[in-house]
């Protein structure tokens, strides 16, 4: 028996959340207990989104729990309040590539085929664009917003209705760009480099399996 509690996404409080993943547990063990009672072996009892993974007061009579995003977070987790921005575990490493100043933008060379089309932040009270923009040690930078993004390349912006200014970026500046979805954004490269804190010493290459 396996469940995915997708509304949970779209909880406004933690106490939707936490009803969200009671209602999952009791639909999963309820169902399972059905096919058990029909005679059916039903060894697994597996459940699994992130915001319930986290806000569970009870896992009585589920043996599995898999939530993918658990593993880094992201900015629509840290939109519902499952996580904070310095959770993200998972950033893109971008560069600076040109600029429009009379536009107010900054162009780097990370665009959707880097982040995905995953647009997730959208719906939420603070839409991220494609991404959150950090300095090289991971520190957001006021208000600045991967807003557009071709298939190389990626437009920097001060997020709408943001009064914080566009900063100077000399061309090569490298910046790291937080994801609406880690799973989304991690499928479109065959490996994470691992980094530890705020260093850039890569310590090791973990290698993804991609398809299906």
């Amino acid at each position: 028996m396996l469940t995915h509690a997708g509304a949970s996404y779209s909880a406004t409080d933690d106490d939707a959340i936490r009803a969200a993943a009671e209602g999952e547990r009791a639909a999963a063990v309820q169902a399972a207990t059905l096919l058990r009672e029909a005679g059916f072996v039903c060894p697994v009892v597996s459940v699994g989104s992130t915001p319930t993974a986290h806000f569970a007061e009870a896992l009585d009579g589920v043996t599995e729990v898999r939530a993918g995003v658990f593993v880094f977070f992201d900015l629509v987790m840290a939109g519902i309040g499952v996580c904070a921005i310095e959770d993200i575990a998972v950033s893109v490493l971008g560069t600076v590539i040109g600029h429009q100043p009379d536009k107010g933008w900054i162009l780097i060379d990370a665009g959707w085929m880097a982040m995905s089309r995953d647009r997730g932040t959208a719906k939420q009270a603070v839409d991220q664009g494609y991404g959150l923009v950090c300095d090289i040690d991971g520190q957001p930078l006021n208000d600045l917003i991967l807003s557009e993004a071709n298939q190389e390349h990626g437009i920097i912006t001060v997020r709408p209705g943001s009064t914080a200014a566009l900063p100077e970026m000399p061309i090569g500046t490298r910046l790291r760009i937080l994801p609406n979805h880690a799973c989304a954004t991690g499928a479109q490269h065959d490996s994470y480099h691992v980094v530890r804190g705020q260093s850039d010493k890569i310590e090791a290459v973990w290698p993804r399996f991609g398809g299906w």
